[in-house]
């Protein structure tokens, strides 16, 4: 009688054991392990920050006043933001030969197109 008594507590032991340690394996997606110079290291990564950084694009877009910096180092007089979209940036100015337009990439940077 005590024998099974301790297989039933052993048994339930194990059950509870297992379940624990599925569910510490399920959260322990978001630890990442990095081998370098100063050993392994765990990096946990927080998921909410990469989805507020998807959510709030402000970081990646191209600002006016970058833009409007890089139109006058290129030789635009007079430049001003005339059009802003989701994708593009449009600066007009003046040169030599008169008028002149710059687009530009609404992205980190400001890249010309």
């Amino acid at each position: 009688m005590l024998k099974t008594l301790a297989n039933m507590g052993v048994a339930l032991a194990l059950t509870f054991g297992g379940v624990t340690t599925a569910a510490q394996i399920a959260s322990a997606q978001d630890l990442e392990l990095r081998i370098g110079p100063d050993g392994v290291r765990p990096v946990i990564r927080d998921r909410d920050l990469d989805r507020d950084r998807d959510r709030d694009r402000r970081f990646d877009e191209c600002s006016p006043r970058l833009a409007l910096s890089i139109a006058r180092d290129a030789g635009l007089r007079r430049a001003e933001v005339t059009r802003i979209t989701r994708r593009t940036l449009t600066v007009q100015g003046m040169t030599r030969r008169g008028p002149e337009r710059m687009v530009f990439a609404n992205e980190r940077g400001c890249p010309e197109l």
